[in-house]
């Protein structure tokens, strides 16, 4: 998240308990607070204010309810907030990997929204920092795959050895400023039509 003032979506059914959420925001500093308490709009709402947190308060909810939340949370990719009344073992497993950033139970208190709000921003930027570098990381290991068939392509038809056969590689992909990983997969492909569409396995 910027340093930039965040604008937050407080969703809740109860006028009275939002009233204790946007008190809490507005004394932590948050002026750009939007409040809705209808959550059968939320997502045109969310797509209208376009917010950079999400806070959810409800009372008894119920599992469709509970259910629609959690579909909401893996759609908006943002930190979600969520207080609740009452709750069990199987709702707050679900709601941590439908990625909701922070899950309280019986903790509605005007004090305590800007420290859980503090921890859901936490929390999801963690989160996202965790999965770009498993992606990064997934790219990499599948790029390396991709390599290695390659040489294995040169090899066995160019006779090459393993290191000479990685040296044409990456020799082309810099006197043609591209990625070995791409380099080998156009070899890849370009052997697999040379041979009729057979498979190309090193």
């Amino acid at each position: 998240m910027t340093s930039d003032p965040l604008a937050i979506l407080v969703i809740d059914e109860d006028r009275v308990r939002a009233s204790i959420i946007e008190a809490g925001l507005r004394e932590a500093g948050h002026c750009q607070v939007t409040i809705i308490h209808d959550v059968t709009g939320v997502a045109r709402c969310i797509a209208d204010t376009e917010p950079d947190v999400i806070v959810i308060d409800l009372e008894n909810p119920n599992r469709d309810m509970l259910e629609n939340i959690f579909q909401l949370s893996r759609a908006v990719k943002r930190p979600i907030a969520m207080f609740v009344g009452h709750s069990d073992k199987a709702s707050m497993e679900a709601a941590i990997d439908a990625g909701v950033s922070a899950y309280v139970v019986d903790g509605l208190r005007q004090e305590r929204v800007k420290p859980i709000l503090d921890m859901a921003i936490s929390r999801f930027n963690a989160y996202t920092r965790m999965s770009l570098e498993l992606e990064r990381t997934r790219h990499e290991l599948e790029g390396r795959k991709v390599v290695e068939r390659a040489k294995g392509v040169l090899m066995r038809t160019r006779g090459l050895s393993e290191e000479a056969a990685y040296s044409l590689l990456r020799t082309t992909a810099m006197n043609q400023n591209r990625k070995i990983a791409d380099i080998a997969q156009s070899l890849i492909m370009t052997a697999a039509m040379l041979e009729g569409g057979g498979d190309i396995g090193s």
